[in-house]
Order: structure tokens, then C-alpha cells, then sequence
């Protein structure tokens, strides 16, 4: 069935391209393909429009599936109608969908049932015309209890009375919380103590603040409720099944207030709990996805001989030396102002011609920064790196498989020095929920929060790109048409057959089709190989129209602009000859930005030496939708609150900082007992 009608009045983008991105996907072509090398299809849709459109095409995928199986099972019933069924086809709303099947879902057995065994309905019927010759003492209070029960569930299921529930608890809903009263004094129950006795509109209510509320409630320290305003819910019930003033609506009355306290209310609360917690995982992805965004885009320092050291008191700071290309060549121990220390330190400086340090930021990192300042002074540059992380790659099966004559320790160290070298090569290697830069991630749909971060990691990975013969069998993983199998099929190839020379030899790795060499060629890099154009994202199937443009920029001169209207074909439009052009302008350009030393204050060292008003250097270590945390080097990061980073007004606090950014800060106030820093960039 074709979607594209639907999704483009969904997303307001041009039906013309929707139906061309879905017939790429429909024909396996991954999202970075599609964004990078077919815009003259899509009409330039981004990597963000391109999955809008993969996922609503999924849900429609699985809501016709569900449609299917709807129908059948109403048919199975032998009420299936022309009308119902011309209703069902129509119908690409979830919850309409679902309205339309509720008098036909298979159910346990209700009061309104067992009431209809007893032959009530048509009494039911006879109460719900409201008619003034009804008479109720021809009835048996059982009788009468059954036929309004019957009515409840009638209302319960009626679309009109639903729909305007649902309205109801759109505009007034309140969400509320109360403390479990035998948990409420227990000191885990303190960490929510915020949260106790909570009362605001559902509508306002904000992601972190929802996420941690129903994190309190999974854990038993509070109940959550969800109300609209009640007088105003029975009162549209009224508007909408009371005809009349008499014996049969005093019934249709109480059967009415039943039905929405015993089952509307009931269930259309379970309904808004689900969209405002969907609501929340949204928002806690999206700041999660952007977070890692912007940590697996860090600064790499490139190929360098790097000193990683992982700090470390008792006992003492592991230290590893590491090639240009990340080999592990050399690994000891370092104890902070012991001489012989100081003599290794120098010793593997020289011998090994250090061009960088690296530094684990836990325990003991402040002091092994100093320590190896005052041994080598500032010949070598040293440089902090985030250790989240790490401990989980150490004792991973890919650390185990890549040392497996190397403990712990030594891993964890391997991995703060390559991470310093190529954070995306390296973090790839670790389960982003173990990086620290997400918000209530342990809270959130797993299954969407997995396949959102897998997306942005798959979505760097191809922005910068990677070269074929030296990345790891992980990070080739990520590249578009790829995967496990094929990831370690060219690592084989390349280990028995050398080096790549160009794009073209990868057509002989083991199934590597003509399609997964479309999809892939473009994203893998060739330093150094046969054509110079296999190091550039130009496209293997661009190479002829690339190699005109080239010529023609020799013809123009230096600095000049050459039309680029020609060469436009049925093809190559505007968009990918003016990608080709910008890359042959800057062909082995890194999209990353280059790296910055940073130093923290050095007279400050733990939460005892900070004052308000204190003026200080900082590092972002993680972005919240409420904040930005930052690091001051206290061993407690600090937090700005999103009303602290600038006067003018924002949606979001990546509008202001990036993940691992150097800012200045000023200290508001510090609550020692609760080790909380709240700070602000306000006039700084």
C-alpha cells in the first residue's frame, strides 16, 4: 500500500519525495545513502526528514497489520457491516482504530455481560429511550442494577462520550502524587522527596519531572493520579446521552457516573499515563540522541604517540603507552611523588617520543595532572579525557577479544588513551547507555531508546567517515549497508590480502554484493591508495562527473567559480554536484573540530574550596532538557540550571553549550550537606 499521501500530510514534506524515500527504503537503501547520495530523488530531504518518514512508514506498516487482524476477528463474529468495515479501511488513527474495535474485543466476562445472559438488554434499550411512560417498579432493583450496568458499558464504549473525555482530560487533566506513608520516611525514599505531594496540569509537566515521578511509583515510595476535573467530565456525558427529565434518565443517570468512574475515567487515564510517559521518552531520546550526538563528534587529536594514564591512589596509576595507530606497545604502574616514578615517567616521555598524554578523569585525576606537569613541565601536552565508560569496555567481550593477555586495568587505561586519539572510533565499542550523557535512560522505552542511539551512532559514523584499512571490525559496523558479518569480512580480506588500494577491490571481500558496495563505497576512505578521489566522499559512481569538474576547475583558475549548470543530467542535479565541488575544495577535511587543551583552577580542588560568586573554568559533561552539568574539577560536577545560561529565551540548552565544551561559570550557592552546585553563566 502506498503511504506517502499519509506521511506527507503528517511531516508537511512533498508527497514526491516521501514516495521516492520510501521506495528507496522499500529497495534496502540505509538512511546516511539516501541523505548523502540521492537528494536529486528526495528533493534534499535530511537524515532527520528521511527517518521521520522510515518511522511513521513502520507504524502505518504495523497499524494495517492490525487492521487486518481487526477485521477478521469482527468477522469471525458475523458483525462485520459495509459501513464498519468502510470506516476500519479509512481509519490511520491508532486510538480512533481502537475505539472502532472496543464493542468487539474479546474480553473476560463483565457485569454487563452476566446482566444480558439474563435476558437485561432488553430492558436496557427500554431505560436508555427515556421514555416518560417508563416504569421502574415493574423492574426488581437486581434488574434494574443489571440494565444500568449494561448502559455503563455502552457508554464506556461509545466513540462520542470517549472522545469527549478525552478532551476533557486534554485541557484540565491534573497529574498529582501522594507518598506511600510506610516508605515515605525511609531514607531511599529522600532521593524523591520532590516529588511527594506533587500537584500540576498534566499538560505542563515536564520530561525529567514525569520520568522521575513514575520512577518513584515503580519503586513504592509514591501513587500517581491522573484527573480531569470531574463535574466537568459528567457534565458533557450528560450533554450527550440525556434526553429528558423522567423515571428512565434518573436511570441513564446513574448508570452514566458509573461508567465513568468504574470504567471511562479508569481507562482513559491508563490511555494518557501511556502518551504523556510516551510523551516524556520523546524528549528523554532526543536529549539523550543529542548528547551523543555531539560526545561521538568530540575532538579527536588523530594519530599521535599518547601516554594514558588511569589515576589511581592506593594503587597507583596505570600507565600504557600507545603507537600513532592506537597499538598497545608498553604498560606499567606509576605511584603520584615517588622518585621512581618520576623516572619512568620521563624515561617513557623519551624513549617512546610522547606527543600527547591523556588522563582518566576519576579518582586521583587532579593530582595526576599536576604530578606530570611537575615532571615534564609543559613540553607535552596533556590532556583530561571522560572515563564513563571505560570500566564497561575493560571487562567487555571486545576488550577480552582485543587484549586477551591484558587485565582490567590495562584496557580500561588502552581505552582512555585511544579515546583521546578517536573518540567516535573508541566509543562505538561501548553501549551508549554507559557513556553518562543521558537523562533517565533506564526509565525510557528501551526498545526506541536502542534503536535511536544505534541510529545516531550509524549517522556519525558515515558523517565523517572511515578508513577501510585501519578502523576496527566495530566500527565498520556502523557503515552504511554493513554489518557484523560483513564488518569482519574486510578486516579478514585486508589481513590476508593487505592494504586496500582502492574502492573498487572491495567488490572481492566475501559477500559484498553490488548493492552493499553502493550503499558502503562512499563512507569508506582510502589514504594514500590508487585514486585520490577513494579518500573523498565523492561517490564511486560520481568519479566521471567528478574528474569534469575537477578539470574544470584548472581551466577557471585559482579561486575562480565555474558554473556548474552544465553538467547537470537526469542523474546529477545541483545538490550532488555541489557536494562533489565542496569536497574536492576540502577532500581529507575531519568534520571535527580540532582539540583544546583545558585546565581547571588550581586553587581549587574540592567542594570546600568553593565560595558564591567564585569566577571559574568548566567542562560540560552532560546536557539535561532541566540543565547543564559541568565539571570544576571538585569531583562533583556542578549544575547550571536552564534558566542560568542566558537571558534570551531558548527550547533547548544545546542552543547554548555542546557536550564537552570549555565555559567559564560563576558559583550561585553550594549545599554541602546535599553536595549540590548550582551555577550560572549569566554575566560571565
Amino acid at each position: 500500500m502506498d503511504f506517502s499521501q499519509l506521511i506527507a500530510q503528517q511531516t508537511q514534506l512533498p508527497r514526491a519525495g516521501v514516495h521516492a524515500t520510501l521506495s528507496l527504503l522499500d529497495d534496502k537503501a540505509t538512511i546516511p545513502f539516501i541523505a548523502r547520495y540521492r537528494k536529486e530523488k528526495t528533493g534534499s530531504l535530511d537524515e532527520v526528514q528521511i527517518a521521520a518518514i522510515a518511522e511513521l512508514y513502520r507504524k502505518y506498516q504495523e497499524m494495517a497489520d492490525r487492521k487486518a487482524t481487526i477485521l477478521a476477528t469482527i468477522q469471525e463474529q458475523g458483525k462485520l457491516t459495509d459501513d464498519l468495515r468502510r470506516r476500519i479501511d479509512e481509519c490511520w488513527d491508532a486510538t480512533a482504530l481502537e475505539d472502532l474495535y472496543l464493542p468487539y474485543k474479546p474480553h473476560r466476562k463483565t457485569r454487563a455481560d452476566l446482566a444480558r445472559e439474563k435476558g437485561l438488554q432488553p430492558l436496557a434499550d427500554e431505560i436508555m429511550r427515556q421514555r416518560s411512560d417508563f416504569n421502574p417498579r415493574r423492574y426488581s432493583e437486581e434488574q434494574l442494577q443489571g440494565a444500568r450496568d449494561i448502559i455503563a458499558e455502552q457508554i464506556s464504549q461509545d466513540e462520542c462520550a470517549r472522545n469527549a473525555i478525552r478532551r476533557a482530560f486534554t485541557y484540565t487533566a491534573v497529574i498529582s502524587s501522594k507518598p506511600v506513608k510506610d516508605k515515605a520516611d525511609t531514607p531511599e525514599a529522600q532521593n524523591y522527596r520532590d516529588y511527594f505531594n506533587v500537584s500540576e496540569p498534566l499538560k505542563r509537566i515536564s520530561a525529567h519531572r514525569l520520568l522521575a515521578m513514575r520512577r518513584a511509583e515503580k519503586e513504592g515510595f509514591i501513587r500517581v493520579d491522573i484527573s480531569p476535573d470531574t463535574n466537568e467530565c459528567l457534565d458533557k456525558l450528560d450533554r450527550i446521552f440525556l434526553r429528558a427529565n423522567n423515571y428512565a434518565a434518573d436511570q441513564v443517570a446513574d448508570a452514566l457516573e458509573d461508567s465513568y468512574k468504574r470504567l471511562l475515567k479508569p481507562s482513559i487515564e491508563t490511555e494518557f499515563a501511556a502518551l504523556s510517559k510516551e510523551k516524556a521518552d520523546t524528549e528523554a531520546i532526543r536529549v539523550f540522541r543529542d548528547n551523543l550526538r555531539q560526545l561521538l563528534l568530540d575532538s579527536p587529536l588523530g594519530q599521535k604517540r599518547v601516554l594514558a594514564l588511569d589515576p589511581g591512589f592506593r594503587t597507583g596509576c596505570k600507565m600504557v603507552v600507545l603507537s600513532a595507530q592506537g597499538d598497545l606497545l608498553k604498560h606499567d604502574v606509576i605511584f603520584l611523588r615517588m622518585m621512581d616514578s618520576v623516572e619512568k615517567l620521563q624515561q617513557y616521555a623519551r624513549d617512546y617520543q610522547i606527543e600527547a598524554i591523556a588522563i582518566g578523569n576519576g579518582t586521583a585525576s587532579r593530582e595526576t595532572e599536576a604530578f606530570v606537569h611537575q615532571v615534564l613541565g609543559d613540553s607535552i601536552p596533556v590532556y583530561v579525557v571522560s572515563e564513563n565508560g571505560a570500566s564497561v569496555y575493560s571487562a567487555s567481550k571486545l576488550a577480552r577479544e582485543e587484549f586477551p593477555d591484558e587485565d582490567v586495568t590495562v584496557r580500561g587505561a588502552v581505552s582512555i588513551g585511544r579515546r583521546l586519539m578517536d573518540p567516535l572510533a573508541e566509543l562505538v565499542k561501548i553501549n551508549p547507555k554507559s557513556i553518562g550523557v543521558g537523562q533517565y535512560q533506564h526509565d525510557v522505552d528501551q526498545t526506541r531508546l536502542k534503536e535511536s542511539l544505534n541510529q545516531t551512532v550509524e549517522s556519525v559514523v558515515n558523517y565523517v567517515g572511515v578508513d577501510v584499512n585501519t578502523a576496527s571490525p566495530y566500527l565498520l559496523t556502523y557503515i552504511s549497508g554493513l554489518g557484523p558479518t560483513l564488518a569482519e569480512n574486510i578486516v579478514t580480506y585486508r589481513r590476508e590480502n593487505g592494504p586496500f588500494a582502492n574502492r573498487q577491490a572491495l567488490k572481492k571481500v566475501p559477500k559484498m554484493g553490488p548493492k552493499t558496495f553502493e550503499q558502503c563505497a562512499g563512507f569508506l576512505r582510502i589514504a594514500g591508495g590508487t585514486n585520490p578521489l577513494d579518500n573523498t566522499a565523492v561517490h564511486p559512481e560520481r568519479y566521471e562527473v567528478a574528474k569534469q569538474l575537477i578539470e574544470a576547475r584548472r581551466r577557471a583558475g585559482e579561486g575562480q567559480q565555474i558554473d556548474l549548470r552544465p553538467f547537470v543530467t537526469d542523474e546529477v542535479g545541483l545538490p550532488t554536484l555541489t557536494d562533489i565541488l565542496h569536497e574536492l575544495e576540502k577532500p581529507t577535511r575531519d568534520p571535527r573540530t580540532q582539540i583544546e587543551e583545558f585546565h581547571f583552577d588550581e586553587n581549587v580542588h574540592t567542594i570546600d574550596d568553593l565560595v558564591p560568586g567564585m569566577v571559574l573554568p568548566g567542562i560540560v559533561t552532560n546536557i539535561a532538557d532541566f540543565g547543564v552539568f559541568v565539571d570544576i574539577g571538585v569531583h562533583k560536577d556542578g549544575l547550571i540550571h536552564v534558566s542560568q545560561l542566558t537571558d534570551r529565551r531558548i527550547r533547548s540548552p544545546h542552543e547554548v553549550v555542546r557536550l564537552h565544551q570549555q565555559i567559564r561559570i560563576r558559583i550561585l550557592d553550594i549545599d554541602r550537606s546535599r553536595q549540590r552546585i548550582n551555577l550560572t553563566m549569566k554575566g560571565v
